[in-house]
């Protein structure tokens, strides 16, 4: 069996890669950071999603010796100049505090009107393998920021979303449909020739 290494905790991310390259590497196991000895992990100090994705897949090859992969991805709204952008995890202060970052992406955006809340979710996949081999692909997805929470699947700001040509946001969503039109789904499929080929 193929391994590859996906340098995250969130077993969400970990279950979506695993769907997506198991279409054209069926016989691959994806291993998260739970699954391997402890490292130190690079903070993600980069002013894009390239670069911190970049950062951890690097650290992610030195410490397995597996080929890696990482993402860096968010929201990037078009009333705020782009934000929260790479500081889409921590926009409210904490890391990860998905209710704290969506309550004050609301309230930034309450006197914005329905016309002006076109945002765009964005990924950058880096793949790293061995040897110094690197590459990076994107994925993005456009929709609007709807002004309630709505959904209880995907994770982030996945309820306050809806992509273009939706009327539900993607936490309505099912996973599998979701990962046909997601910002990580595209990027992860752009990259899973490249894996298929490096373990091959």
């Amino acid at each position: 069996m193929s391994q590859v290494f996906l340098a995250s905790r969130n077993p969400k991310k970990l279950e979506e890669l695993l769907r997506i390259l198991a279409e054209v590497v069926p016989d691959i196991e994806v291993l998260g950071l739970d699954d391997v000895a402890p490292y130190d992990e690079p903070a993600e100090t980069e002013a894009t999603f390239e670069g911190n994705a970049l950062l951890k897949a690097r650290a992610g090859v030195e410490a397995t010796g597996l080929p890696s992969l990482a993402d860096d991805s968010g929201l990037c709204v078009d009333a705020l100049n782009g934000m929260p952008g790479v500081l889409s995890a921590r926009w409210a202060g904490t890391a990860k505090d998905d209710a704290a970052n969506n309550r004050l992406l609301l309230e930034q955006l309450a006197d914005v009107p329905d016309d002006r809340r076109g945002a765009e979710f964005r990924c950058a996949v880096a793949f790293c393998r061995p040897g110094g081999v690197e590459d990076v692909v994107f994925g993005e997805m456009r929709g609007v920021v709807i002004r309630e929470l709505r959904g209880s699947g995907g994770f982030g700001y996945d309820v306050v979303f809806v992509p273009d040509g939706e009327t539900r946001t993607s936490a309505e969503m099912p996973a599998a449909e979701k990962d046909l039109i997601s910002h990580r789904g595209k990027s992860l499929r752009a990259v899973a020739p490249l894996v298929a080929a490096a373990l091959g």
